[in-house]
């Protein structure tokens, strides 16, 4: 159920994203807006079908063989749904996500751990650097091989773990799309 879930968040953020380009700019060609959403150019062929079959936009023939979308009222109506359920969203990710990180903070503190580095840029890393305020635990560092950032949230960037110049207790995992790059098996 969570993963047909998630299959369904996923199809409602490309359509977000479709109709938002689509208001943005509709003489946009699908390769442009394949682009720009990233992804694959016959899935936005297969996405805008499908919004003009459901009426959220209208084509219509521009010069050199090209079409200019659209939005309909109807399509209006359905990108301020698809807003406000994609802001309901994030709202609970960061609720659930600061009582997480909440927890893990106060684990590692009633463990004697109070300095800390978080593995991984990322929004969980963001609200994982609010709740050490909290926690008075002190986030070191965040260790990121693929940032180019020297600081997050104020907080110090290094791409690797003898990068970071200050003594910390623990890490904690705040990759939420390269576990796999973060731990690998037997460091």
């Amino acid at each position: 159920m969570e993963r047909l879930l998630d299959a369904d968040q996923e199809n409602e953020r490309i359509v977000l994203d479709l109709l938002t380009s689509v208001e943005h700019d509709g003489e946009r060609s699908q390769r442009h807006i394949a682009a720009e959403l990233g992804i694959a150019l016959g899935l936005v062929n297969a996405y805008l079908k499908r919004c003009v079959r459901k009426g959220l936009v209208k084509v219509q023939d521009a010069p050199a063989r090209r079409y200019a979308y659209y939005l309909t009222p109807r399509g209006f109506a359905e990108k301020s749904r698809l807003t406000v359920q994609y802001l309901s969203d994030s709202f609970s990710f960061f609720r659930m996500a600061k009582a997480d990180c909440a927890r893990v903070l106060e684990a590692a503190k009633a463990s004697g751990f109070s300095r800390v580095v978080l593995a991984g840029k990322s929004d969980l890393a963001e609200i994982a650097i609010l709740c050490a305020v909290e926690a008075a635990v002190t986030i070191v560092a965040v260790v990121d091989p693929r940032s180019d950032d020297a600081r997050f949230i104020g907080v110090d960037v290094v791409r690797s773990y003898a990068d970071v110049k200050e003594k910390f207790d623990a890490v904690i995992v705040t990759d939420v799309t390269g576990v796999g790059n973060v731990i690998r098996r037997g460091s």
